[in-house]
């Protein structure tokens, strides 16, 4: 079913610019303190500027700034003093009443009421008189916008300067030489690529001078163009916006191109939504926006009539020409065709790029001239440029044959369109670009439906490939699916084996039941083929089967025999993916030492075959290794430094080469690592990104782990309700999938979250559903389920359990003796201790866990080390060490938040930490000077409340209670929320609260 679109096609929020916004409020703070400036916002047209400053000035009106602005157009080059005309109207349109207080002003514009823009400057005067009156209407000028100043900050604005007039430009310099000591910020806008002398020589004297600080947008990224899309799509099916391709093709990062496109698309169906899904037509066939035609028809119709034919011939080449190309399809010498090129570029349709190579400026320039072509005059042009490149690339064809699959399929010669596709699309699957390569592969398939043959299974597998890497379900599995029937009606076994093997790999995202009888079905038929290779690579695919199902033995006998037949055929690619399959079934078997072993191996064996998507899954997982530890022996053989430089590389890697599943995984193993020493504004970074990526291509597998790395995020930082809500989706998620390694991993960390909330009905209710009593505790899922029932048991007041759980957990690591384990689990054996009233054992087994913790520099797990040994030392009537400890966790406390990313976040994750501990003997009173209601909304601001939160509590307006926490910082002299949760806390505010 086909469903129509209605929004209205215009970006709902500013995409890709919040550091050059973050500048913006930067000047407009400094303005607001009196110290005046000047900011250049340039960029191409189109790019963004007029969004940017609407953003800057409705954060400056929001604090009480006059906004003045006038706009320049493109006639205005010719009238004096335009621009400041627009902003004085505007200005006296809106404030009639002011025209009484600026006559000196309608002495040198007397018209200036009624839109003529004549001025008094009209009677001849000497070139001395003139300097004289231009002078003192400068003067004025300045004057007039110093008088605005002296009662409330101004913003003055003029957009698009490159259209100014040589008197505003000169004007401009005055003012910024004027403006330094006043609360008045001067924002400009121009068009770096139409830089007329006059503006030339003011941006010269302005960076000359340092007069002016400049803020040049650049286009946006493909991640930033994909958040525009869903901004403007809100929808749920938008994550399908590989589809969008062309999109980003032709707008090449501006977002008003974006929108315009957008706008013709839809108009004329060439976007469309069916089945779940939106769909772009392929870039050959869109609808260029009018005002891009047309535009584009204006600046071609002042070219010669051969520089036209030239940039005709150009556009059917492409966006990029070769200059020696089109020395062989035209009868021009080199200086003429030298002379039509400069012809092109003066009119700003071509850049040159290289001696040799030249591009058209803008990718919609290249498409609006290429559409506007007959089909047979573009077919006869393609065919006639295929034979030349032949030609040419004799000697070299291998270097051209993207070029020669691309033009003999335009110019539909298909005998060599299905040649040259196949060939490069194998070599774009060689180079890692699985985009082009499905490009060239489609081209191959359809070249074959116009041939009527039959397609290979094998084109399939590798198209199907392709889709897969860049995270498309749906197309991979169609492809996959069309080679398993292929590879049956022509019983070719070989191609059935790798279909299936093909396809189980795909569902293990999704379903791992559907995964398992793909597996199955392989080995079998692997076996009944009878070659050893085949049957190793089956045994490989269904061992990681049993591993996520939870039955590691298998899976380690799977992976074994698997080992022992790919060194005994020496098959050393066989031999890299085996051991990274085994060191992964190592990790989650509990046996952390020999899986980054086996992971060390496959890293080196990978970089000697130069295979880099298998080299991403080997360092992603050593990072691994290091962030989800339950055995606590990872930091015997990998430090840090190496689990972290490991990440890294794999994530260059996987962004090198479009491997969007293996770049989420990445980023959430950094991310977890990250969070285990309280970086959390770069672990926040990570997850974001990596949700971001998993929920655009729909990887169930990747939602479950990035959902458990949110939910153990704001665990961290004290969030147990948020953290309970992800995590609760993370489960269902794993029910979905089938993964009894992920139902276990993600239960145990829910239980947590519910203890947090003293729900310990739920927590039970949770734990019962994946832990029979007396499962073993060694996969990593088991011993993240017991270690949260060792919890529950302490939260019941069972301390005897709890302490039998921990000893088990930490006996059943064959690596370690009891002082080097986890120090999770020596913190909790230390708290048993306690409430078994066993105080000298609970020390020693606290200090243990510190040091420990020291030593992984696990920094949110030591404040909470030092509270707890704080408190038994207290106990003890150990005074002066247990101040001494509570000293030392308030400290880490206030050093973590700050590295908090959101603002009430951090606030709340402050209070929540500072209330756990002892006021301090001697609090620090502060005269704060806070009325009543200001205290009662500091008191709420210390709780994590958000200001729309306070103001619902309060039953008031949110500019209220803006109000009162602006008013709260300026009394107590704070410049952040987290300051005042500080604050709270020593004032022991909270504490009367409760």
């Amino acid at each position: 079913m086909k469903v129509s679109f209605d929004t209205p096609v215009l970006c709902p929020v500013c995409i890709g610019r919040a550091d050059h916004l973050t500048a913006l409020c930067s000047a407009i703070d400094q303005a607001r303190s009196g110290k005046g400036c000047v900011v250049l916002i340039s960029g191409e047209a189109g790019i963004g500027k007029t969004r940017l400053l609407a953003e800057a000035k409705a954060t400056a009106a929001a604090q009480s700034f006059l906004i003045l602005q006038g706009n320049c157009f493109p006639t205005d080059n010719s009238y004096p003093y335009a621009p400041l005309l627009d902003l004085l109207r505007s200005f006296l349109a809106s404030n009639p009443a002011a025209a009484d207080s600026i006559p000196v002003l309608f002495s040198f514009f007397p018209d200036m009421l009624n839109g003529e823009g004549s001025t008094r400057l009209s009677a001849p005067l000497s070139g001395q008189e003139l300097q004289i009156e231009k002078h003192r209407l400068f003067t004025s000028l300045t004057q007039f916008l110093l008088e605005r100043a002296t009662d409330q900050p101004v913003v003055f604005i003029l957009e698009d300067i490159h259209w100014s007039d040589d008197n505003s430009l000169e004007y401009l310099y005055y003012l910024a030489r004027s403006c330094a000591s006043r609360p008045l910020l001067v924002l400009l806008t121009y068009r770096s690529d139409e830089v007329s002398p006059a503006l030339g020589q003011l941006l010269a004297h302005l960076d000359r001078e340092r007069l002016a600080r400049e803020i040049s947008l650049p286009r946006l990224t493909h991640s930033e163009m994909a958040a525009m899309l869903r901004a403007i799509f809100t929808s749920p099916h938008v994550a399908q916006l590989d589809s969008f391709d062309p999109i980003y093709t032709l707008a090449e990062g501006n977002p008003f191109f974006v929108e315009e496109l957008l706008k013709s698309l839809i108009a004329s169906e060439d976007i469309f939504y069916i089945e779940g899904r939106w769909h772009c037509k392929p870039l050959s066939k869109l609808s260029i926006p009018r005002s891009v035609q047309h535009m584009v028809q204006q600046r071609a119709g002042r070219l010669s009539e051969q520089a036209r034919q030239i940039l005709v011939l150009a556009a059917v080449i492409g966006h990029r020409f070769d200059f020696a190309l089109l020395q062989v399809l035209t009868p021009h010498d080199e200086s003429r065709l030298l002379a039509l090129i400069k012809e092109l570029i003066t009119a700003q349709l071509v850049v040159e790029e290289s001696e040799e190579r030249f591009a058209f400026r803008h990718a919609l320039t290249w498409q609006a001239i290429y559409s506007d072509l007959l089909i047979r005059e573009r077919k006869s042009l393609h065919r006639s440029i295929a034979e030349a490149i032949e030609r040419l690339s004799a000697s070299s064809e291998e270097a051209s044959v993207a070029d020669l699959a691309y033009h003999f399929y335009e110019g539909g010669v298909w005998e060599k369109a299905l040649e040259y596709g196949q060939r490069a699309g194998e070599k774009a699957q060689a180079m890692y670009a699985p985009r082009a390569a499905i490009e060239q592969f489609t081209r191959a398939l359809d070249a074959l439906g116009h041939l009527r043959r039959m397609a290979s299974p094998q084109i399939y597998l590798a198209r199907g490939q392709a889709y897969e890497i860049l995270g498309d379900f749906e197309q991979a599995c169609s492809d996959y699916e069309m080679a398993l029937e292929r590879a049956r009606s022509l019983h070719d076994r070989s191609a059935e084996w790798q279909s299936l093997i093909a396809l189980g790999f795909l569902w293990a995202g999704r379903d791992y039941a559907r995964t398992g009888i793909y597996y199955q079905q392989a080995l079998v038929l692997a076996r009944h083929i009878g070659d050893a290779r085949t049957i190793a690579h089956s045994l490989n695919r269904l061992g990681n089967w049993h591993l996520n199902i939870e039955q590691p033995a298998e899976s380690l006998r799977c992976h074994q025999e698997a080992l022992a037949a790919f060194q005994a055929e020496n098959d050393q690619q066989g031999l890299a993916e085996t051991l990274d399959l085994l060191g992964m079934a190592y990790y989650l078997n509990g046996e952390m030492v020999q899986g980054i072993a086996c992971n060390q191996q496959a890293v080196a064996l990978f970089r000697r075959l130069d295979d880099r998507r298998g080299l991403v899954f080997s360092l992603g997982q050593l990072t691994l290794a290091c962030g989800l530890d339950m055995a606590g022996s990872t930091a015997l053989v990998l430090s840090f430094g190496e689990a972290f430089g490991a990440g890294e590389e794999a994530l260059r890697i996987a962004r090198e080469t479009g491997q969007h599943s293996a770049e989420a995984f990445v980023l959430f193993n950094m991310s977890m690592l990250l969070a285990t020493r309280g970086e959390y504004a770069q672990a926040w970074k990570f997850l974001q990104e990596g949700l971001g990526i998993v929920e655009q291509i729909e990887h169930r597998q990747w939602l479950i782990f990035g959902s458990l790395g949110m939910g153990w995020y704001l665990l961290d930082l004290l969030d147990p309700p948020e953290a309970q809500r992800r995590l609760e989706r993370a489960l269902t998620l794993a029910h979905e999938s089938g993964s009894v390694y992920w139902m276990r991993v993600v239960s145990g960390f829910l239980a947590l979250a519910c203890l947090a909330e003293r729900n310990m009905t739920r927590a039970a209710s949770v734990l019962d559903a994946v832990l029979e009593p007396g499962a073993p505790m060694q996969t990593t899922g088991q011993r993240v389920a017991w270690y949260a029932r060792a919890e529950l048991a302490l939260a019941q007041g069972d301390p005897g359990t709890a302490l039998h759980i921990i000893d088990g957990l930490i006996s059943s690591n064959r690596n370690l003796s009891a002082g080097q384990s986890d120090p999770r689990f020596l913190k909790l054996r230390g708290e048993a201790l306690v409430a078994l009233r066993r105080e000298a054992e609970a020390e020693a087994m606290l200090c243990a866990a510190r040091e420990a913790a020291c030593r992984q520099v696990w920094r949110p797990l030591l404040w909470r080390i030092d509270l707890a040994l704080g408190k038994l030392y207290r106990a003890k009537a150990r005074q002066q060490e247990a101040e001494q400890a509570f000293s030392a966790a308030r400290a880490l406390i206030e050093e973590l938040a700050a590295d908090v990313p959101h603002e009430e976040l951090r606030a709340h994750f402050l209070s929540q930490a500072l209330a756990l501990l002892p006021q301090k003997g001697a609090v620090r009173r502060l005269s704060d000077g806070l009325t009543s209601r200001e205290r009662e909304v500091a008191i709420l601001v210390a709780q994590g409340k958000s200001n729309r939160e306070i103001a619902d509590l309060l039953v008031v307006g949110l500019r209220t209670v803006e109000a009162h926490v602006s008013n709260i910082l300026c009394k107590l002299n704070f410049t952040s929320r987290a300051q005042v949760a500080i604050w709270a806390h020593e004032k022991g505010l909270l504490r009367r609260e409760k």
